[in-house]
């Protein structure tokens, strides 16, 4: 359950950020996405749930692990592809995609969660927003941009699940936007050719080169031999089984996420903010 403070977030303004979550997850439909269950509030809180990945953070697995290997890789790479095609058929662009906002279900599969960032749209938008290794070039250099930068995000993902780190990492934040800018990175020893050759055609700074923003949209990089042993429709349909399944004791089971302290919640006999959620 996802809980939200009325006071801070006017304090942050962050309505209309609040209010396009809401919406985006009660309407959206797909297997890896993460859905609106239902939602309520209270004069101090909105409350919205969500179903429980009780694998956990994909970002968890893989700082465990070290790495992928490269067919756990392209297994949950071909879950996020259709996820993205997915929002992108609806007009929306994800903009937050990262190992840590993707869950692991306990039978294995995925669902992308928080879509804070997420938006609706025709043509570009100019918005500066995302997780600074996983920006594409286009948002750095404030040019506007469309879901392709989703498809950048897709690249940077794929290398990080297979070599542990980001291919733009740096300490520096600018140091990042130079590389990114620059589309400069090198490949890890261990990554197939196959492997190379898609991240070479995703992670392209020039947006006419780059795969999932050329004619055929998301089919080159479906057609890619990287995925060439992907069954597409049997990965929708959650038929293939994974390589990798987290441990979960019981049904309850939390031991994949992190534990936090238990903060009691204050809910006050007045509510301050009817105006500013009376649609929530």
């Amino acid at each position: 359950m996802k809980i939200l403070e009325k006071a801070q977030l006017v304090k942050m303004k962050q309505l209309d950020h609040t209010h396009n979550e809401k919406r985006i997850l009660q309407c959206i439909d797909f297997p890896f996405l993460v859905f609106m269950k239902f939602y309520f509030k209270d004069n101090s809180y909105l409350y919205m749930v969500l179903p429980f990945a009780q694998g956990g953070e994909m970002f968890t697995h893989l700082r465990r692990m070290g790495r992928f290997d490269e067919s756990l890789a392209r297994f949950y790479a071909a879950q996020v592809a259709l996820a993205l095609e997915y929002l992108h058929h609806c007009s929306l662009i994800y903009r937050d995609l990262k190992p840590e906002n993707i869950l692991i279900e306990n039978n294995g599969y995925i669902r992308m969660t928080d879509f804070g960032f997420c938006k609706k749209i025709e043509n570009r938008t100019w918005t500066l927003c995302g997780t600074p290794e996983y920006l594409a070039p286009e948002i750095i250099l404030s040019k506007g941009y469309s879901n392709a930068v989703d498809w950048w995000s897709f690249g940077v993902l794929i290398y990080e699940m297979n070599a542990g780190y980001s291919p733009f990492f740096a300490y520096n934040p600018m140091k990042i936007y130079e590389k990114i800018v620059a589309g400069k990175y090198k490949f890890a020893h261990h990554f197939s050719e196959e492997l190379k050759d898609i991240l070479k055609n995703i992670l392209q700074v020039d947006l006419t080169r780059r795969c999932g923003n050329l004619k055929e949209g998301s089919m080159d990089i479906k057609k890619h031999c990287w995925f060439q042993s992907i069954d597409w429709i049997e990965i929708y349909n959650q038929k293939v089984q994974p390589s990798f399944l987290p441990h979960c004791g019981n049904d309850g089971d939390t031991s994949n996420f992190d534990l936090y302290e238990e903060i009691p919640l204050e809910v006050s006999s007045v509510d301050h903010y009817t105006q500013e959620f009376a649609n929530f």
